[in-house]
């Protein structure tokens, strides 16, 4: 507990310090026709949870080196990104070089990884490594475009790494030391205080959704491997049921799928029926919850997919039913805004 506590009130510094910065720089977020809020907010505040996490690695874990170097990359592509906006190629190419170490520093913690590659043919490992970029630039990527309204990444991401820390401690497997695992609670916590309210103080940004979807990468990977059990990958299933429904409607509607968006049913959720954004998170931290605790409560992972399956026919049917199928497998236009007196058409 006292490394939860210094961290905590360290972390607090450093948000109220990084507020001072981001209001001089201009490092906000200005309402748009996709925005789900109203009022200019300050951009980047997630920055505290590659800090912490790698602030906890060099301390704590050396030998995690590796990952905390993926994490450093991520996050500064991500707050130059959050700042200026890259091109896609640049994005890319860094989110691949941390996938790559990320990955490397999973290799090098598990034996049972290294048994698996030492013992199967190149075509098969060349096919495992294929699927593992496109499934964790794929989850990155997710995480990303589900942070879209208040609240909601930071609940979803303390249940989701919440549930890792029982299982570690639940089922014997090492995965972080438990300063790590407070030094990333605290982050948390203070990021929430100023997120997790009607009207924000400040926005994850990439560099917050990206970093921590990398570390849940990890872990997802870590437990996986090490439990030789694919049951994990539900860790991170209601994210990706609302991910993947939407991607699929909107190639439904001949849309580019890499192109900003407010098509995701939590959008729709706040935008259209006016449901605050703190009930729309608790709801989608519960969901997840639900799933993880038959998780680690059921060996086999037959009840958690039996509760993610009810879950994914409900959301299917609700969507369905509130959105309705026109609109949601017909192009989705934007509402016009009204004419300029100075661009006003002549007549």
């Amino acid at each position: 507990m006292i490394t939860f506590c210094i961290a905590l009130v360290l972390l607090f510094g450093i948000m109220l310090l990084y507020f001072k910065i981001a209001n001089r720089y201009h490092i906000v977020d200005k309402p748009n026709q996709r925005s789900s809020h109203t009022k200019i907010t300050i951009r980047g505040g997630g920055i505290i949870f590659p800090l912490a996490f790698i602030a906890g690695i060099a301390l704590f874990e050396p030998q995690n080196g590796y990952l905390a170097l993926a994490v450093l990359a991520i996050s500064f592509i991500s707050f130059i990104d959050d700042v200026l906006t890259l091109s896609n190629k640049i994005r890319i190419s860094v989110h691949v070089l941390a996938v790559s170490l990320a990955m490397y520093q999973c290799f090098i913690n598990t034996p049972s990884l290294q048994a698996f590659i030492g013992n199967s043919p190149l075509i098969i490992l060349v096919g495992c490594a294929v699927v593992t970029y496109i499934l964790f630039i794929g989850i990155i990527n997710a995480c990303n475009f589900m942070d879209g309204i208040n609240g909601i990444s930071v609940l979803y991401f303390t249940v989701t790494l919440g549930s890792v820390w029982y299982i570690q401690g639940d089922k014997g497997i090492f995965l972080f030391t438990n300063n790590v695992w407070q030094i990333l609670m605290a982050a948390l916590l203070v990021f929430g205080f100023f997120n997790l309210r009607p009207k924000a103080k400040t926005f994850a940004g990439d560099v917050g959704s990206i970093s921590v979807a990398l570390i849940l990468c990890f872990l997802v990977l870590s437990l996986m491997f090490d439990n030789q059990n694919f049951r994990w990958i539900l860790l991170l299933a209601v994210y990706g049921l609302d991910t993947i429904c939407t991607i699929i409607c909107r190639l439904f509607r001949n849309e580019n799928i890499f192109e900003a968006h407010r098509s995701h049913f939590y959008q729709y959720l706040a935008n259209q029926r006016k449901i605050g954004h703190i009930t729309i998170a608790l709801g989608y931290a519960v969901l997840q919850l639900c799933i993880n605790y038959f998780l680690w409560y059921e060996t086999s992972g037959l009840y958690a997919l039996l509760v993610f399956l009810i879950i994914a026919v409900a959301y299917c049917m609700v969507r369905l039913r509130l959105e309705g199928y026109k609109a949601l497998f017909k192009k989705y236009e934007l509402p016009s805004r009204s004419p300029s007196p100075f661009n006003s058409p002549k007549g």
